[in-house]
């Protein structure tokens, strides 16, 4: 990929394709609002987005950016880990979510000490493929240069490496393959058969 490629913004491109109004979208890891405002505008005003943060600041940003925009009605605002999302999704709504979005390590411009955790990344991840309707998405912008950062990363490649191939594929999308410590973009998409 060239090194101006935005993850995020990719990340948006990939999960465009497949979210449409009236769908309904998690962003398991809030941060300063963009994802869960991003999926707010695809779900459109029939859909919902199911945004959840551990760190409150980061849902006041996010209402924020939402309420500014007129989206906060389909938004629901969740300060939880993102480890327990399924306990949050209505029944009826598993395994009919058609996009997830995760955007790990620390929320920018805050406590950089608060991070993503390799153990709650990975059951979040595990909740995730679950929740997921066939055809559904999961991105996760993983942040290896942090402390943890690429732990957490080794952790999740096993992880989906370790997924069923007939029910999921997976790619990795790099800036720059050579160095380690660069942004990756992991998708992982539900095949609908």
């Amino acid at each position: 990929m060239p090194p101006n490629i935005s993850l995020v913004k990719e990340a948006h491109k990939t999960i465009s394709k497949i979210l449409k109004s009236g769908d309904i979208a998690i962003d398991a890891t809030c941060g300063n609002g963009y994802d869960t405002l991003f999926l707010a505008q695809q779900v459109g005003e029939t859909g919902k987005v199911y945004g959840f943060d551990i760190q409150r600041r980061a849902l006041e940003i996010t209402e924020q950016k939402l309420r500014e925009q007129r989206l906060l009605l389909q938004v629901q605002l969740i300060h939880v880990g993102h480890e327990k999302i399924a306990s949050y999704i209505p029944v009826n709504d598993h395994q009919n979510i058609s996009a997830i979005m995760f955007n790990l390590g620390y929320l920018p411009g805050s406590d950089k000490s608060v991070i993503t955790k390799t153990n709650t990344t990975l059951a979040a991840l595990k909740t995730a493929c679950q929740l997921l309707k066939k055809s559904g998405i999961i991105t996760m912008v993983a942040y290896p240069g942090h402390p943890g950062g690429l732990q957490e990363l080794e952790a999740l490649q096993n992880q989906i490496n370790a997924l069923d191939k007939s029910l999921f594929q997976y790619e990795v999308l790099e800036i720059d393959k050579t160095d380690l410590k660069k942004p990756k973009l992991l998708v992982i998409s539900k095949k609908l058969s």
